[in-house]
This record gives structure tokens, C-alpha cells and sequence, in this order.
């Protein structure tokens, strides 16, 4: 047995399906490792697109992301996957090649230390060392994992790959379950939110990472609690539901109507609510003497706001500790939830007549009919830009996971790979990804990849030729036009040149017959709407 075959047992063991990435000279004895556990390795047209790949994978089946780069230019083509992953919570092993110490000090082609960059952004760094394999893997593994998911990068000498080990193979990586808090803080918040008339909860990624949605669904609906949640957790509970207020954190429209109902309540529930993914709007918003009642598995270091009742534990038990029994008569007399909810809907459902350029063929009525068009099972990608702030409030999510999107880097060309993931995961499920015209083409490769996978993903491209957020953010500010308008690419015909179908669509009537077309095509679909300029003015 070599140390790749530990490696690949212990990844094999702790849930890892798929290795994603590109390979080189340095990890082919690691790639071997990785297959001969049962963990099959999947080219990638980028080591970016290969980490969002891995990420799709995880939130379709729940299988341990893997990334694997090579040495030099592999690793540094995937630093922005891996500041995703850990900005988004997700626990990405990073496999790298290196080249043997001893080597390393008379050869520097391609050489420079992976562990110094990467360390900023991971929650660990570990270099492969033959006679502790077992336990270093062991150990990545287990902080990828635990309190809050993250990337965890692992550089693997090309010798300590190849070398036969005469050692054990990796401990089982076991977590503690978390449990409910306990003490005078829960007493005392037990209390509060028992006298409360006006309660109200905000939900994010931690909730999502730890399955709470039904959890939660149950406790707003007992309590009479409205929930809030940011882009991450929509679906938490069904966004159809009467007690679901909407997605909140990055549309200023949709801030001015929820911030307000988050000033009335008098106790505010954060649950696995993390604010990376908010904006400079969500600092301190509300008083500092408010009744909050935080539920988090770690401890929050981020300023953001205060806290009055902090409770470290899982939200499932500690929900159930704090709220008993029903309490649902007495909540919220005044209807605030559901005018305010109201008001959300509508102030999105009416964007398709305030953008300049939009006409009737604008971005919010193309979402309506998408969602309209496509089953209600399907799981939507946005890429960063303008369409995904209006994009995140159209479409409606009656399941956690439902829409996948980089939320606390932002980061553009992730739409198309986290797709690809979600969809060689779960082939049954249709799987819709929205992007910019920028964003396509900044990952234009990746359609090459659902060729050779055979994934028959619908990509929507929004095409107005310009970097639509910035340039928005450019006009406001007084500046001039530069550097955010560029050509319009022939959509359609790079998706046939690259294997699949694409189409340019100017009208609803063909978008609802080409999505539906597109869910009994055996390749991907491109569907390349065409929208005027400016058409995202005054939408979100």
C-alpha cells in the first residue's frame, strides 16, 4: 500500500465519491490512490470550474468534495475555488502535488510554497510526511468537518505518494454531535422568547449545512414566527409558505421592506445565521438592547452586529429547548409579516416594467417563465452579476438547496460548474444555471465538459453585453463608461461547436418551448436570451 492508497481510503471512507481537477506529472500516483479506493477522478476544463464542480456534487448527494491541482500553476488556478469554499462553509479537501523536500532545495521549476499562499483562506494546511499518514489525514478531514465546513489543503509529495507505507491506514473520522446549550443563558432566553409577541428568526448557511430545514419549518409554524433568510438558506422553509418573508442581504428594494418588520420585532432568532453574505446595510441592524437569541455551532467573530443571548449547540435541540409548545394565537396581531411579505412579492413580480431597456423581454419576466416552464423539482446555479440579485427573489424555493450560488465571495463563472456537479450527482433532477454574458465567457471551457459528461444542463445566458452590476454602480457614482461593455458573443453557435444545442431567444413563447425542449435533450442547451441595455435599472 502506498500513502495515495491511504489517502484515498480515508477520503473513501469519509464520503468522498469524485475527485475533480486536472491532472500532472505530480498527482498521477494520487489519482491512482484516489480510483483504486473507488473514488473516481473527473477532468475539468479549470481547477476553478473543478472545485465548483465538487461543491455541486456535495450539496446533490452530500458526498465529501475533493479538488485535486498539481504543483505550481494547478494550485494557483484554484485559490479562487478554494476562498469560495471558505467563505461559503463548504469542506473541500484540496489535494496538491509538490515536488520532495531534498528536491526542493536544487530545483525550482514551478516550485513555490502551496501551504504559505493558501494558508489565508483554508482552515488547515498539511504536508504529507511518510509514518503519519494515518493520522494527518484523519485530522483534515475532521476539520473540514466540524463547526463550521471549509476547505482543508493537504500538499502530497510526489515520493510520499508513491512510496510504499508501512503504517496504518486513517482512524474513522467520528464527530461529536452537537447537542443543545445548557445554563442560565437558555433559561433566560426560554423566557424571553416565551413573553415575546413579536419574534422573528433569520436563517443562513449554518442552518443549510445542518439540515434544519424541517426543523425549522416546524418551529415557525408552531410559534407563528416569520423567517427571513439570506440567499444561501431559500428553501429553508417553503418559500410558499405564509410564514416565509423571502431572501434578504443583497437587493437594496427588498432590504427596505424587510429591515423595517426586523425593527418591530421585539426577539430576534439567528438561526445558523452567518452575515458573510450581507451587506454593509446589515451592520447593527437593529438596537444594541433588542432581545437576540443567537443558535450558532461556533463562535462569531465578525462585528457585524450584537448579540444578547448567545447559544452554541445544534439548532434542531436547542429549537426544541427553547419552544416547547404551541404559541402561535398571540403573535404578531398587527399583520406586519404579511403585508411585509406581500410587499416583497410584489415589488419583484413588477420589475419587469421599471428597467430602461427591458421592454416586455426583461430579466424578471424571463425568470417567471422559466419557473413557470420547468418542473418544480429542479435546482437552479446563478453566477454573480445583476441577474442574480433579481434572479435569487423570482425564483421561488420549496426545498433547501434549491438555489446554488456563490454568496459570501461572489464569484463569477461558478454557475455553469455548480450545475455540472448537482447534475452528475443527480441525473434525474432538471438543473437550471443563469449567468451573464461575462460570466459565460469567462468559464466558456466548462460547456465542453457537460459534452463529455453527458450532462443536460439548461444554461440561460443573459446577454446585454456589458458588465450590467458594475456598470449600474459606474453611472450612479457619476463616472464614465470604461472597461465594463465588451462585444456579444455568438451564444448558439459556441454551444454547437462544443457538443450541445443553443438557441437565441427575443421572446417568451419560444423561451417556455425551447426550456421544455430542453429537459428531453440527451447534451446541455443554451438558451442566450437577448435583453436591452440598462435593462436591470430600478429592479432590485
Amino acid at each position: 500500500m502506498t500513502g495515495a492508497d491511504i489517502i484515498g481510503r480515508a477520503l473513501a471512507q469519509a464520503g468522498a465519491t469524485h475527485a475533480f481537477g486536472i491532472p500532472g506529472g505530480e498527482v498521477l500516483a494520487l489519482i491512482d490512490g484516489l480510483a483504486g479506493a473507488g473514488v473516481e477522478f473527473v477532468l475539468t476544463r479549470h481547477e476553478n470550474a473543478a472545485g465548483f464542480m465538487a461543491e455541486g456534487l456535495w450539496h446533490a448527494t452530500g458526498a465529501l468534495p475533493v479538488l485535486v491541482a498539481t504543483l505550481g500553476p494547478g494550485v494557483a488556478n484554484a485559490v479562487n475555488a478554494v476562498a469560495n469554499a471558505s467563505q461559503d462553509r463548504v469542506p473541500l479537501i484540496f489535494l496538491t502535488g509538490c515536488v520532495d523536500a531534498a528536491l526542493a532545495e536544487t530545483y525550482t521549476h514551478q516550485v513555490f510554497d502551496h501551504q504559505a499562499m493558501l494558508r489565508p483562506i483554508v482552515k488547515g494546511t498539511f504536508r504529507a510526511a511518510a509514518g503519519a499518514l494515518g493520522p494527518m489525514i484523519a485530522k483534515a478531514i475532521a476539520l473540514a468537518l466540524d463547526g463550521q465546513p471549509g476547505p482543508v489543503h493537504i500538499d502530497v509529495p510526489i515520493g510520499v505518494a508513491e512510496t510504499a507505507a508501512d503504517e496504518p491506514e486513517a482512524p474513522v473520522v467520528a464527530l461529536a454531535a452537537r447537542s443543545a446549550p445548557e445554563g442560565p443563558v437558555l433559561a433566560d432566553a426560554i423566557s424571553r422568547l416565551a413573553r415575546a409577541e413579536r419574534p422573528l428568526a433569520i436563517a443562513g448557511v449554518d442552518a443549510v449545512n445542518e439540515s434544519a430545514g424541517p426543523v425549522i419549518a416546524a418551529f415557525c409554524r408552531t410559534q407563528g414566527i416569520p423567517l427571513v433568510t439570506t440567499y444561501k438558506a431559500k428553501g429553508l422553509l417553503p418559500e410558499d409558505d405564509p410564514h416565509a418573508i423571502g431572501g434578504a442581504g443583497l437587493s437594496p428594494k427588498a432590504d427596505a421592506l424587510i429591515l423595517p418588520l426586523i425593527a418591530q420585532s421585539d426577539c430576534i432568532l439567528l438561526l445558523g445565521y452567518d452575515p458573510i453574505e450581507m451587506r454593509a446595510g446589515w451592520r447593527n441592524p437593529w438596537p444594541a438592547d433588542r432581545t437576540v437569541i443567537e443558535v450558532a455551532p461556533v463562535a462569531r467573530g465578525h462585528g457585524m452586529h450584537s448579540v444578547s443571548h448567545s447559544l452554541r449547540g445544534a439548532i434542531a435541540p436547542t429549537l426544541a429547548r427553547l419552544a416547547p409548545g404551541p404559541a402561535q394565537s398571540r403573535r404578531w396581531r398587527n399583520a406586519a409579516p404579511s403585508a411585509t411579505r406581500t410587499a416583497v412579492a410584489a415589488a419583484f413580480e413588477s420589475a419587469s416594467e421599471t428597467g430602461s431597456g427591458c421592454a416586455r423581454f426583461c430579466p424578471a419576466a424571463i425568470f417567471r417563465t422559466l419557473r413557470d416552464a420547468l418542473p418544480p423539482e429542479t435546482v437552479a446555479t446563478a453566477d454573480s452579476g445583476a441577474h442574480r440579485i433579481l434572479f435569487s427573489h423570482v425564483w421561488r424555493c420549496l426545498f433547501p438547496r434549491g438555489l446554488l450560488q456563490s454568496t459570501g465571495l461572489c464569484t463569477m463563472a461558478c454557475a455553469v460548474p455548480l450545475a455540472a456537479g448537482h447534475k452528475f450527482g443527480r441525473s434525474d433532477v432538471p438543473v437550471l444555471a443563469v449567468v451573464g454574458d461575462a460570466g459565460l465567457e469567462m468559464g466558456l471551457g466548462e460547456l465542453a465538459t457537460l459534452r463529455d459528461l453527458g450532462l443536460a444542463v439548461i444554461v440561460t445566458v443573459l446577454v446585454d453585453g456589458g458588465l450590467s452590476l458594475i456598470e449600474m454602480k459606474q453611472r450612479a457614482s457619476g463616472r464614465p463608461d470604461r472597461g465594463v461593455t465588451f462585444g456579444r458573443t455568438d451564444f448558439p453557435a459556441a454551444a454547437a461547436a462544443l457538443g450541445g444545442h443553443g438557441v437565441w431567444i427575443d421572446d417568451h413563447v419560444t423561451l417556455r418551448a425551447e426550456a421544455a425542449a430542453a429537459l428531453d435533450r440527451a447534451t446541455f442547451t443554451v438558451l442566450a436570451c437577448r435583453i436591452g441595455s440598462r435593462a436591470y435599472d430600478g429592479t432590485f
